[in-house]
C-alpha cells in the first residue's frame, strides 16, 4: 500500500485520478485542493466513505502547508495536478497563472526536494507533473509535437505552463529529484467544470442557446478521453523513466465545428423531444479569441513503445457516454451553475455525504 499525495485532485482530471486510485488500487490518497471556483468535492462523492482517501484544503503556493503535509502522510509519490487552465481566464487574468502554476509549481518541487533527501529509501520517491500540449506552440497542417519539439507558447495559460515544465527539468538535472513530465491533449469526459467546449455546447444545446464557436471553426484538438488519461498518468508514475517526458494523446484530431456537431447528434439521439431540434442551427460563429492557436496534436510513441499504453475509448464513444453523463446528472451540473458547490468547505480528512450526489 502507497501512500500518493495528488494535488489539484478536486478538479476535472484530477478527481477522475482519485476516482481510480481509490476504486482500482489500494492506495492511500492524499487530496490537497484550493478549491477554486474549478475545484468540486461533489466530484468525489462515490469515494467519500473510503478511509483511504484523506482531504486538505491548502494552496500548493503555501510552503509551510505543503511542508507539514508532506511530514504528517509521508507520501511516496506526488501527483501534481494543481493549475489554472482555462486560456480566456488566462488572457483577462494572466498574474492567477504565474502564481499557481509557476509559483505553486517550484513550492512543491522545493519541499518536494527537502522531503526526499531525508527519505531513509529516497529511491521510492517520484514527482509526476501533469502539464499540456500547448507548450508547443501551434502546428501546421502537417506533423506532430513530439517531446522534443521546442518549446513556443501563445497564451498566457501555456507559458505558465511551460515555464513549470522546465522548472521540473531542472530540479532532477540539477538536484537529482525524480521527476517526470507528462503533455496531454485536450481532456473531456464526464464532471468536466462547464466553461469548457464540450459541457458549454452540451447545456447550451439542451437549453436551446447559441452554440458559440470562435473564428471559423476549423481550428484543430487532440482529443483524449479523462478515464485514458488518468490510466496514462498511473502508468507513467509506476513505470516510467526518471527525468523523462511523456506526450498522451488520443490520436483524434478533430475541428471545433466536427466536435460541436457531433455534440448535436448524440444530443439529438438521446434527448429526441427537444423542441429546438435540429441543434446544427443554433451554432454561432464569433470572433477569435486572441493568440488562438491553429492545430494541436502529439505523437504518442513514446508511451505506446515504452510503457504499453493505448486509450481504451475512440471519440465518437467516449462524446457519447459524456453526453449522456451530463443528462443523466443534473444535480451535479445544477449545483455547479448555481454556486452552491463552492460552499462546501471541508476540513482535513472529511468529505461530502455520498447522498448530495446523484449517481449515473
Amino acid at each position: 500500500m502507497a501512500t500518493i499525495l495528488v494535488t489539484g485532485g478536486a478538479g476535472f482530471i484530477g478527481s477522475c485520478l482519485v476516482r481510480q486510485l481509490i476504486h482500482e488500487t489500494s492506495d492511500i490518497v492524499v487530496l490537497l485542493d484550493k478549491l477554486t471556483y474549478a475545484g468540486n468535492l461533489h466530484s468525489l462523492t462515490d469515494c467519500a466513505n473510503d478511509e483511504r482517501l484523506v482531504f486538505v484544503e491548502g494552496d500548493i503556493c503555501d510552503e509551510q502547508l505543503v511542508a507539514d503535509t508532506l511530514a504528517q502522510h509521508q507520501p511516496s509519490a506526488i501527483m501534481n495536478l494543481a493549475a489554472e487552465s482555462h486560456v480566456d481566464r488566462s488572457i483577462d487574468g494572466p498574474a492567477a497563472f504565474l502564481e499557481t502554476n509557476v509559483g505553486g509549481t517550484f513550492t512543491l518541487l522545493e519541499q518536494s526536494l527537502a522531503y526526499w533527501r531525508q527519505l531513509d529509501d529516497p529511491s521510492r520517491f517520484r514527482f509526476l507533473h501533469v502539464s499540456t500540449d500547448e507548450v508547443y506552440g501551434s502546428l501546421g497542417a502537417e506533423g506532430l509535437f513530439s517531446e522534443s519539439s521546442p518549446y513556443q507558447p501563445n497564451s498566457p495559460y501555456s507559458a505558465s505552463k511551460a515555464a513549470a515544465d522546465h522548472f521540473v527539468r531542472a530540479f532532477h538535472h540539477t538536484y537529482g529529484l525524480p521527476t517526470l513530465t507528462t503533455n496531454c491533449s485536450n481532456n473531456y469526459g464526464p464532471y468536466q467544470f462547464p466553461e469548457k467546449l464540450i459541457p458549454v455546447m452540451i447545456l447550451n444545446g439542451l437549453e436551446g442557446k447559441p452554440l458559440p464557436i470562435y473564428g471559423d471553426g476549423k481550428n484543430v484538438r487532440d482529443w483524449l478521453y479523462v478515464e485514458d488519461h488518468c490510466r496514462a498518468l498511473r502508468l507513467v508514475l509506476d513505470a516510467g523513466r526518471a527525468g523523462e517526458v511523456y506526450n498522451i494523446g488520443g490520436d483524434c484530431e478533430r475541428t471545433n465545428l466536427e466536435v460541436v456537431e457531433a455534440i448535436c447528434n448524440s444530443l439529438e439521439k438521446l434527448k429526441p423531444d427537444l423542441p429546438h431540434a435540429p441543434l446544427k442551427q443554433l451554432i454561432t460563429f464569433v470572433e477569435d479569441r486572441p493568440g488562438h492557436d491553429r492545430r494541436y496534436a502529439v505523437d504518442t510513441r513514446k508511451i505506446r513503445e515504452e510503457l504499453g499504453w493505448q486509450p481504451l475509448n475512440d471519440f465518437e464513444a467516449g462524446l457519447h457516454e459524456t453526453v449522456r453523463w451530463y443528462l443523466e446528472n443534473e444535480n451535479w451540473v445544477a449545483n455547479v451553475q448555481s454556486g452552491d458547490y463552492r460552499r462546501l468547505r471541508l476540513g482535513l480528512g472529511s468529505l461530502p455525504p455520498q447522498a448530495d450526489q446523484q449517481e449515473s
